[in-house]
């Protein structure tokens, strides 16, 4: 009679999940302390926890191995991953710190649901199972849905988490189908069973095999703010808590790309020859879609959330060729990334406080002589998203398109270039604004673009919290450093590259 025996469990391994399932309960318990010494706690105790599971995914760096029987892995893709994740979340928390209070949500639940949402990502990038990618595309989402909808003094706020909750949960609808239909072909949940039951048993072309392709991209696609799919992106973004925005803008796209690059270069490998030319299609319609959206916007946010479209078209081009470089290139891309974003909406939200023009690119004219702690993170944000040289924006697109030729899709790298000088159209239009404008007076009237309810009547804050111009100064000095001297950079890039083992 066989007796059942225990799984093994790698604490180590799993350290920086359990230190941030401790830290959002702790988190949230600061809420029952007295407002304003519960408010200082409930920080502290999130910052505290970000960076224990930092430093614990620094301990775990160069170790690969499996956890929880294969369900989660443990590499230098995941823990990089980690590190991207950390730091736009301690970046949101400080940026939120002197927002409005949200009524009747405190700062400990705020803190606690971004906690949570991180804590999906983590598992989301280091999942190598069915279920464990399902379980967190919905840990990832669901806090998400709630931050976007906190700020109840503002219609849009209430909006935008309506919206994301019903095409989100769209999105993991039709990505659950996929899955489904994809282990019915394979007869796995395991991507490694899954590669192999796609080699060996000879299923490459099967109807079910690629409606379940189909069906995950688009799930995932939702998450990746990829065109077609990416309707709910300029809304949701616009109405959001702007510190909300800059987490999702970054985090959110860096999770999904996660997944994106272990699902199709591990599990869905040995079927490439299905799917390569499609994605490389979808990548292509993101670059338009995302360029040409974002050149008549008046919202700097909405502007945001269609450059950050075409970004996850350019990024496309490293899943879509299957190669260790395109898997380095894409995880310097979303660093770089996270860096010009909130480089940006560091500026949004100091001009959403000083001005009551909101986040409308009024706000931001002639700041270059009046403010410019925040026009030179601006203009450089704009440029290194614009992937002109000395920006790190420069050194990611010029190795996604590398990738994109050394991966025979050369025609892919030429649309990436394309895309980059259509972009030039509206973030030179944002540096003019800065540099060579006046300073605006008075509100935007609603058709104008912009996000006129944006805050309430009342009275207005003096002026953005340093730490807020702190945060805008280094990602735009670091945008720069890395332009110049990407190799620490790079280096962490081509770690990450060698997780998944491709050629």
């Amino acid at each position: 009679m066989s007796s059942l025996s225990a799984p093994t469990i790698d604490y180590g391994g799993l350290s920086p999940l359990i230190a941030l399932t401790a830290g959002t309960c702790l988190t949230l318990l600061t809420g029952l302390f007295p407002r304003r010494a519960g408010r200082v706690l409930a920080v502290s105790t999130a910052l505290l926890t970000l960076a224990t599971a930092f430093g614990l995914s620094v301990w775990q760096f160069g170790d690969p191995k499996s956890l929880v029987e294969g369900a989660l892995r443990s590499d230098d893709l995941a823990l990089s991953l980690n590190f991207l994740f950390f730091t736009a979340a301690a970046l949101a928390l400080v940026l939120s710190l002197r927002e409005r209070p949200h009524v009747p949500t405190s700062l400990a639940d705020y803190s606690a649901l971004l906690l949570a949402s991180v804590t999906g990502m983590v598992v989301l990038a280091a999942a190598t199972n069915l279920v464990t990618l399902f379980l967190g595309i919905e840990l990832l989402s669901i806090p998400l849905y709630v931050m976007c909808a906190l700020d109840l003094h503002r219609r849009t706020s209430l909006e935008a988490g309506l919206k994301y909750l019903v095409i989100g949960s769209v999105g993991s609808a039709t990505l659950l189908y996929g899955l489904a239909f994809i282990y019915g072909a394979s007869g796995s949940t395991s991507f490694d069973a899954i590669a192999r039951g796609i080699s060996e048993s000879g299923i490459t072309g099967d109807p079910l095999l690629l409606t379940g392709i189909a069906l995950a991209l688009t799930g995932l696609a939702f998450k990746a703010s990829v065109a077609p799919f990416h309707q709910w992106t300029p809304d949701v973004y616009e109405g959001a808590p702007t510190s909300v925005t800059a987490f999702m803008a970054v985090a959110t796209k860096a999770a999904a790309f996660a997944i994106l690059l272990r699902f199709f270069d591990v599990a869905l490998l040995p079927a490439k020859d299905d799917w390569d030319v499609a994605l490389a299609a979808l990548a292509t319609v993101t670059i338009v879609v995302g360029n040409i959206g974002a050149i008549g916007q008046g919202s700097l946010k909405r502007m945001l959330a269609y450059s950050g479209v075409a970004q996850a078209g350019y990024m496309l081009a490293g899943v879509v060729v299957a190669s260790r470089l395109g898997v380095e290139a894409t995880v310097f891309y979303l660093a770089v990334c996270l860096l010009m974003n909130m480089a940006a909406f560091a500026v949004v939200i100091a001009r959403e406080r000083e001005t009551t023009l909101g986040d409308h690119i009024e706000a931001v004219s002639g700041i270059g002589a009046s403010r410019p702690s925040l026009a030179w993170p601006l203009t450089i944000a704009m440029l290194g998203l614009a992937g002109l040289p000395g920006t790190a924006g420069f050194i990611g697109k010029f190795f996604l398109i590398e990738a994109s030729v050394e991966g025979d899709f050369t025609w892919l790298g030429i649309v990436i270039v394309i895309g980059s000088m259509v972009s030039l159209a509206y973030y030179l239009r944002v540096i003019a604004a800065v540099w060579m404008a006046g300073p605006a007076h008075g509100t935007v009237p609603a058709m104008a673009g912009g996000s006129p309810d944006a805050e309430p009547a009342g009275p207005r804050p003096s002026g953005a919290a340093p730490e807020i111009v702190a945060i805008a100064c280094l990602a735009a000095a670091a945008t720069v450093f890395f332009g110049i001297i990407p190799d620490p950079l790079l280096d962490v890039a081509v770690d990450a590259g060698r997780a998944l083992g491709l050629g």
